[in-house]
């Protein structure tokens, strides 16, 4: 049985060991995140601050664009756009890793707490009951202060999370 984790689609991208897990993994992504990944292509600023560092972030971005950009990958996503709150058929990323993208929807439930895709995160995760998975701490802390009944982790601790014993059921 895989686990299930909400994530940005360039935390994805970025972070390698997340396609290399020691057990099966599913990443359920806001649509919204998949569309970042074009703007974080063609931004002019720096997404690391270290050029080398940078510029092999924005090759494995434009690595997961193209994928996601195969037929077979496209129909998949577009499927998940008919609908508000529709899930994409999975994308299998790796032999343990597949991708399933949802077209959520901010509601602003949180919206004092919350920017508008943080909020789509926290709504997947109590849709599917599957924790949240990032490297923001300012996130996880304002979903702390909110007190939003969601399991939420860094991603420093991803291995730690494909324990079993830590999942609430």
């Amino acid at each position: 049985m895989s686990r299930r984790f909400v994530i940005e689609a360039v935390m994805v991208a970025i972070y390698g060991e997340l396609l290399v897990p020691s057990a099966p993994v599913e990443y359920i992504v806001p649509y919204k995140t998949v569309m970042e990944l074009y703007e974080f292509q063609s931004s002019p600023e720096p997404i690391m601050s270290d050029p080398a560092d940078n510029q092999h972030v924005v090759n494995k971005i434009a690595e997961l664009i193209s994928y996601l950009e195969e037929p077979l990958n496209r129909k998949k996503l577009e499927r998940a756009l008919n609908v508000p709150w529709s899930k994409s058929p999975s994308i299998l990323l790796g032999k343990a890793v597949t991708l399933t993208v949802v077209n959520s929807l901010d509601n602003e439930l949180y919206g004092e707490f919350l920017d508008p895709i943080e909020t789509e995160m926290v709504l997947i995760s109590k849709r599917e009951n599957a924790p949240v998975l990032t490297d923001q701490l300012e996130f996880i802390q304002r979903i702390i202060e909110a007190e939003i009944p969601i399991q939420v982790f860094d991603i420093g601790d991803f291995e730690f999370t494909l324990d079993d014993s830590i999942f609430l059921q």
